[in-house]
Order: structure tokens, then C-alpha cells, then sequence
């Protein structure tokens, strides 16, 4: 048979042999050798095989059992390897994609999609598979490894495949199952810890920061937001992520951390995507860190207000206040209490984000609140770099500890009084008919010292009074006459900052 280069293939016990090898070949077992001796009654007798086999002659056969199987043998599966956990199992029409190695019983490598690095991606009992397969695969979990071992009228038959396979070859399968999935799955969502307090749901729309570790349903890692200490950022709904995962981030709350596993046909699909094998079901394991949404203005809370609050911020108030800024999952970001000082702003006028501007208004002192600021009413998509994320929610504990009322809009200085008729006269200390900045400087400091009249409160007093010197020079000639002097309700048409 070695010269022919294939087996002999024969049922036994039926006749097809001469009867000292019918003998002979029972109770074997496969890679079994044996030396067989068949004196002439048992073989070809006293008439031989014409030109081949003399007269009476004792035969000597080396023989080497290759396969074994019987017309009534079935599937034999041997598992080897269970999960603990195994949710779901093979059944028929699903989608999987497992690792083999095929062998004939002699142990003979045929194929292996460990040589060739990919895995093996089917639909089980809908007959894309040889009929012993599509059996052999039922009921398996994901990361279950197991032997099936497949006589030939379940596999190739009597033809073989016309390749590596001969014809009535049994097959051995030493399987592990990677990945397993339906085309009408839907995504599953596996809650792991939803907090106590939840305001407020995700909806279409909203614009989330999350974490999450994406792995394949064996565990396989292939991508990680904490690797690169920063979150995803995206909006939810509006087909910026995959599907799977635009539905799976609906209705979290903040600090929300869940499993999201995704079908191909909602993933990356038949073609996958970088370290994604095509077909692979997604596992995403997610913390939402905040979420907002473009809409959203400033959320005030008032914690605790005095029994005496009459006098409430207003814009150009100049305010004192201790804060203690986080993020919403609680980050801590920064706090005026471990500087040791208030954070001193003029209200309205652009020191702070627009949210804190929204936030401390109508606000009297001793007041405590929560603001929460949405991003684009902080520090926007940008962030500041080591100190914000990006597109982040800001929360700040405000207590307002000091309140000086600003000035009417479009003022720098009013007086307390009545306005002196002979104004010009009083800051020409030496009456030559010009004002210097200088001359101008003592005289505004003067009537403020003596509560006669009153600067806005907050800014520098120098650059105050230059810049009402500034208007009052009209011909930019560092000097102000009588001509150019002017009362600002003397304005006609032109708003300075003045007098």
C-alpha cells in the first residue's frame, strides 16, 4: 500500500477480506502495528493469485492500522476545558468563530487556523459546515476547548476533499471557541454599579466622557481609554460611535459603570477594524465620568442662605468668595481653602468663565451654593492642560464671604455728592489752565480718601484713572484743558469711562 500511496480501506468481519486477515485486523487500535502470519486455508489457498501469490503459500503482512470507525458511530465530543461562567452556548444558526487544529486519528496534521493566524468564521447548523461539525459545535461556551472526533460519512466520505483529506478519513478537531453570536441579537447591557443618586439619565443628543476597556468576548484586549489616561469623548445618538455603542450609552447616569456587548452587525462588522478580527462580537466595559448637553445653562443650588439677605450680587459687584472646584464623579481640581484666601473677582466683567459669572449672581453674603457649569459655558472642548479636561462638567462649592456694590454701567468713578461747580478749577491746583495726570491722579485719590467719591471696586487704581484721564484728553496731548472737560452726563453721544 506504501507504493500505492494510499490505504487499504475494508469493512471487516464482512467478507471483503481473506479470512485470516479478517482475523487478524480484530482488536486492533489505531497507530497499532502488527506482524500477521496467514498459513494458505486462511488465505489464497492452493491456487494462489495468478502471477502474484504462489500455491500454498504462507502470506507475511506489516500491517499498520490508520482509521477505525464503524456505519453506526456518531459525533464523539470530549470536553476538555469549561468556563465558569458560561451565559450562552452554540445552537443552531448562530455565528461563531473558533480556533482548530485537524488531525486524523493517527494523530497526522491536516489544517490548523493556528498556522494560518486566523480564526475560522461560520454559521453552525444551517450546513455551511460538514454535517459532523455543525453537530459537534452545539452547545459550546465561549472559551470552551474541546475534541471532536468525526467518523468519514459525516465529514468527506468516501471522496476525501481531493486535497489533504483521503477518502473515508475520520477527523479530529481539538476546537476552542472564541466567539459566538446571532444576526438577531440585539446589544446585552450588564449593569455593575449604578449610584443611589441619579438626577439625570443620557439621552440623544447629550455629550458624554467616558472610560472603558474594549475587549473580545475571550478577553482579548484591544483597546483601552485608561492606557491612554484620557477619556472618550463623544456625543450620544447621533452616529459618532458604532451603533452598538450609541444605543448601549442611553439611559447612564453619571458614575454609572456597565458592560456593554456588542453583535458584529452593530460593531465593526464582517471586516473588523485594526486589532478587531472581522465578525467579533465587542465587550465594553464603561464608567461614565459626566455627560451634559448643549443646552444645558448653569445649574445653581442654594445650600444654605442668612435670614437677612437684602442685598444680592448684581453685575460690577466686587465679590470675596471661598470655592471648592470638582468634577462631577468628585475629582477634586482646585480650592481657595488649602491656598488660604478668598478668589477676588469683579462680577460681569469677564475674570471668570461665563458659568461662574451666571453662577454667582443674585447671591448675598453668606450664602452657600452648588454651581454646576457645563463646558461650553467653562473651559469648552480645550480644557486648561493639567488642571481641566476637556469638555468637562465643573462643579463649585461657593460660600460669598464679602460683597462691595459695583458702579452704574459705564463707570469708573461717581461721586457721593453734589458735584462741585467749579470742578476743573478745584483739580488745576496751579491754575495755569491744564490738568497733568499727575495733578488729575491726587485729586481723584483725594475725594475717594474722603468718601466724596468712589471708584469701582476691584480694579487697579492706576489704570483707572489713566484711562479717565485718557478720555478727558481729547487731543492726546498728555494735558486737559477747560475746552475738553467734560461731566459724563455732559456726553452727548460718546460712553467713556469717566468722570
Amino acid at each position: 500500500s506504501y507504493d500505492r500511496g494510499s490505504t487499504f480501506n475494508v469493512f471487516v468481519g464482512k467478507g471483503q477480506l481473506i479470512a485470516g486477515m479478517d482475523k487478524a485486523l480484530v482488536g486492533m487500535c489505531v497507530n497499532e502495528r502488527r506482524f500477521v502470519k496467514i498459513p494458505p486455508k486462511l488465505a489464497y489457498g492452493s491456487e494462489g493469485v495468478s502471477g502474484v501469490i504462489p500455491p500454498n503459500a504462507v502470506l507475511h503482512f506489516d500491517v499498520l492500522l490508520i482509521d477505525l470507525w464503524n456505519s453506526e458511530d456518531e459525533v464523539q465530543v470530549q470536553t476538555y476545558f469549561k468556563p465558569e461562567k458560561c451565559p450562552r452556548t452554540v445552537q443552531v444558526s448562530d455565528f461563531v468563530r473558533y480556533h482548530y487544529n485537524g488531525t486524523f486519528l493517527d494523530g497526522t496534521l491536516f489544517d490548523s487556523s493556528h498556522n494560518r493566524m486566523r480564526t475560522y468564521d461560520t454559521y453552525v447548523g444551517i450546513g455551511w459546515l460538514i454535517p459532523g461539525m455543525d453537530q459537534g459545535l452545539l452547545g459550546m461556551c465561549v472559551g470552551e476547548k474541546r475534541i471532536i472526533t468525526i467518523p468519514p460519512f459525516l465529514a468527506y466520505g468516501e471522496e476525501g476533499d481531493g486535497k489533504e483529506i483521503p477518502g473515508q478519513a475520520s477527523l479530529v478537531f481539538d476546537v476552542v471557541l472564541l466567539d459566538l453570536h446571532n444576526p438577531k441579537d440585539g446589544i446585552t447591557i450588564e449593569n455593575q454599579h449604578v449610584p443611589e443618586s441619579c438626577e439625570r439619565r443620557s439621552q440623544i443628543g447629550d455629550f458624554l466622557r467616558y472610560h472603558y476597556n474594549g475587549t473580545l468576548l475571550d478577553g482579548t484586549l484591544f483597546d483601552s481609554s485608561y492606557s491612554r489616561n484620557r477619556t472618550y469623548d463623544t456625543y450620544v445618538g447621533k452616529g459618532y460611535v458604532i451603533a452598538g455603542m450609541d444605543e448601549g450609552l442611553l439611559g447612564v447616569c453619571t458614575g454609572e459603570k456597565r458592560r456593554i456587548i456588542i453583535p458584529p452587525h452593530l460593531g465593526y462588522g464582517e471586516e473588523g477594524r485594526g486589532k478587531i478580527p472581522g465578525s467579533a462580537v465587542l465587550v465594553f466595559d464603561i464608567h461614565v465620568v459626566d455627560f451634559h448637553n448643549p443646552s444645558d445653562s448653569v445649574s445653581i443650588t442654594v445650600n444654605y442662605k442668612p435670614s437677612n439677605c437684602t442685598v444680592l450680587s448684581k453685575k460690577g459687584d466686587y465679590l470675596k468668595y471661598h470655592y471648592n472646584a470638582s468634577l462631577l464623579d468628585g475629582t477634586l481640581l482646585d480650592s481657595t481653602h488649602s491656598l488660604g484666601k478668598t478668589y477676588n473677582i469683579v462680577l460681569g466683567s469677564g475674570q471668570v468663565v461665563v458659568g461662574m459669572d451666571m453662577g454667582l449672581q443674585d447671591m448675598c453674603v453668606g450664602e452657600r451654593r452648588t454651581v454646576v457649569i457645563p463646558p461650553h459655558l467653562g473651559y469648552g472642548e480645550d480644557g486648561v492642560e493639567g488642571e481641566v479636561p476637556g469638555s468637562a462638567v465643573l462643579v463649585f462649592d461657593i460660600e460669598l464671604l464679602e460683597l462691595v456694590s459695583g458702579l452704574p454701567e459705564g463707570y469708573m468713578f461717581v461721586w457721593n455728592g453734589e458735584v462741585s461747580p467749579n470742578l476743573f478749577e478745584e483739580i488745576d491746583q496751579n491754575h495755569d489752565g491744564e490738568v497733568l495726570l499727575e495733578e488729575f491722579s491726587e485729586y481723584i485719590q483725594a475725594q475717594v480718601d474722603s468718601g466724596k467719591g468712589k471708584l469701582a471696586p476691584g480694579f487697579d487704581f492706576e489704570k483707572i484713572v489713566k484711562n479717565m484721564f485718557t478720555n478727558q484728553d481729547r487731543d492726546g496731548n498728555g494735558k486737559v484743558t477747560a475746552e475738553e472737560f467734560k461731566l459724563k452726563d455732559q456726553e452727548a453721544k460718546e460712553e467713556h469711562d469717566e468722570l
